[in-house]
C-alpha cells in the first residue's frame, strides 16, 4: 500500500518545499505568510493598479532590504549571516556576494552554525531544474538532528519522488521514533528580528497614513519572510497514513507520530498530528478529542492572525511581536506566548467556529 501510494504522488513533496503552508486538511491553519507589507497591499487591493504612492513605497522597501543584506552581510557568526540570507532570498538580481546562495553557504560555514542553517539551505536550489531540496543541506541536516522527525519527513519526501520506496518506509518508521518536530521557524524568526534593526527604515518605505510607521513595517518583514520557510511534504505523510489500511506496521508507526507531532514546532504539524489521531485511533473518545483541539488550534492561529493585522496601527503590538521573535523558541510557543500576553484564551469560546478560508 505504501508503494503504490508513494508511486501514484510522487511530486507532492515539491510545492511544500517552495514554502507552501496550507494542507487540504488544514487549509486554515497556518501562520500567515503575509507579503512584507501587507497593510499597504490590503488597502491597494480595491483599486484596479497600485498608486504611484504605493508603486514608491514597493521601490523604497526592496531598495531597504537590498541595504539591510549589503550591512549585514560583512558579518562573520551564522545569525546575522542566516538573517541577511533570509533577507536576500525573494530579492531578483542581487549582487552575487550579496545572494541567497552566497550568504546560506557562508552562515553554514560560520561558527555557530546549526541545524537551522542547513534547514534555510534547503531553499539553495534549482526548482526549474526539479533539483529541491538542497542534497547537500539534506544530509548534513540528518547528521546534525538525528532526533528531529521533520527531516526524516523531508528525506522521505525525496525517496518518495525518486521512487525509493523501501527507504520511504524506513524514513516514516525512523520520524515515527524522533524525539520532536522542528522545522526551525523559530530560528529564521530570530534571526531577522535580530538583524531587522541595523538600520532605520527610511520614511519612504511606509505608509505615512500607518500608525506604527517604521516598526509595524519591520515586523511585517519579518513575519512575511519566515512564512516562506521551506516544510516537509506533509500532506504526503497524510496520505499514507489515512491509506494505511490493514498495513498494521505502518497505521502503528502513523499513530507514533501523530503523537510527537502534536507537540510539534508549529502549527502545521500540531494539525497532521491531530489529524492522523482523528482518523486513525479506533477509541472514538480519542477522535473526539483530536478534533476538538483541532478547533482549538484553528482558533490559536486565525487569533494570532487578527494580532498580525493589529501592527500596521498599534506600535506596541509591532514592538512586542518583534520582542517574542528576537527571544526565540519555536514557531508555536511565540504563538501561544501572544495570545497569552494578550489575553486571549488557548481554548476557543464554546459558540466559536473556525472561517472558511478564501
Amino acid at each position: 500500500m505504501l508503494n503504490a501510494l508513494i508511486a501514484a504522488q510522487p511530486m507532492m513533496t515539491k510545492p511544500m518545499m517552495r514554502g507552501l503552508r496550507y494542507l487540504a486538511l488544514t487549509c486554515a491553519l497556518s501562520l500567515p505568510v503575509t507579503p512584507a507589507f501587507a497593510g499597504k497591499a490590503a488597502a491597494d487591493k480595491t483599486r484596479h493598479e497600485p498608486s504611484k504612492a504605493a508603486t514608491d513605497r514597493d521601490k523604497a522597501q526592496l531598495a531597504f532590504q537590498r541595504d539591510l543584506v549589503s550591512v549585514l552581510a560583512p558579518r562573520a557568526d551564522a545569525l546575522p549571516l542566516l538573517g541577511a540570507a533570509l533577507l536576500a532570498r525573494p530579492l531578483f538580481n542581487q549582487p552575487p556576494s550579496n545572494s541567497f546562495h552566497a550568504l546560506i553557504g557562508r552562515a553554514a560555514q560560520a561558527d555557530g552554525a546549526d541545524a537551522a542553517v542547513s534547514w534555510a539551505r534547503l531553499a539553495d536550489c534549482d526548482a526549474k531544474a526539479d533539483a529541491c531540496p538542497n542534497t547537500a543541506a539534506l544530509d548534513q541536516l540528518l547528521v546534525q538532528a538525528p532526533d528531529n522527525a521533520a527531516v526524516w519527513l523531508l528525506k522521505l519526501g525525496a525517496d518518495a519522488h525518486d521512487m525509493k520506496h523501501d527507504a520511504a518506509r524506513e524514513d516514516l518508521g525512523k520520524a515515527a521514533n524522533s524525539k520532536l518536530y522542528d522545522d526551525y521557524t523559530g530560528a529564521s524568526l530570530k534571526a531577522l528580528a535580530s538583524s531587522i534593526g541595523v538600520l532605520p527604515p527610511p520614511a519612504g518605505t511606509f505608509d505615512p497614513a500607518s500608525k506604527s510607521g517604521a516598526v509595524g513595517m519591520q515586523a511585517m518583514l519579518v513575519y512575511g519572510i519566515a512564512g516562506t520557510q521551506p516544510q516537509p511534504g506533509l500532506q504526503l505523510i497524510a496520505k499514507l497514513c489515512e491509506n494505511a489500511g490493514s498495513d498494521a506496521s505502518t497505521k502503528a508507526d502513523c499513530l507514533k507520530l501523530g503523537k510527537l507531532l502534536e507537540w510539534g514546532s508549529s502549527p502545521l504539524s500540531r494539525s497532521l498530528g491531530l489529524h492522523l489521531r482523528e482518523v486513525l485511533a479506533d477509541d472514538p473518545t480519542q477522535q473526539q478529542e483530536a478534533k476538538d483541539a483541532r478547533r482549538n488550534l484553528i482558533w490559536q492561529v486565525q487569533s494570532f492572525g487578527q494580532l498580525l493585522t493589529r501592527v500596521r496601527d498599534e506600535p506596541a503590538m509591532a514592538q512586542h511581536l518583534l520582542a517574542l521573535a528576537r527571544n526565540g523558541g519555536t514557531e508555536m510557543s511565540l504563538l501561544l506566548a501572544a495570545l497569552r500576553d494578550n489575553s486571549i484564551p488557548a481554548e476557543a469560546p464554546a459558540d466559536w467556529q473556525p472561517r472558511e478560508p478564501g
